[in-house]
């Protein structure tokens, strides 16, 4: 897969932005930062996720009674 094809549409969407930073300035630590603070939002993400599946599931059941 292409990675512009992750790419929201919008030029100014900030998850555009932040794929296409320059990652060339920054220093080792600074980078080290980066990833812990992008890991910190993947799991931010996907609890919210999963959340919205369990939320989901349990709506399905009650209304297919």
């Amino acid at each position: 897969m292409d990675p512009d094809e992750l790419l929201p549409k919008r030029p100014d969407d900030p998850l555009r932005l932040l794929m296409t930073q320059d990652l060339d300035p920054l220093s080792v630590a600074e980078l080290d930062a980066r990833v812990a603070a992008l890991e910190a939002e993947i799991a931010r993400v996907k609890a919210k996720r999963d959340g919205a599946v369990a939320f989901r599931s349990a709506a399905d059941s009650l209304f297919r009674r």
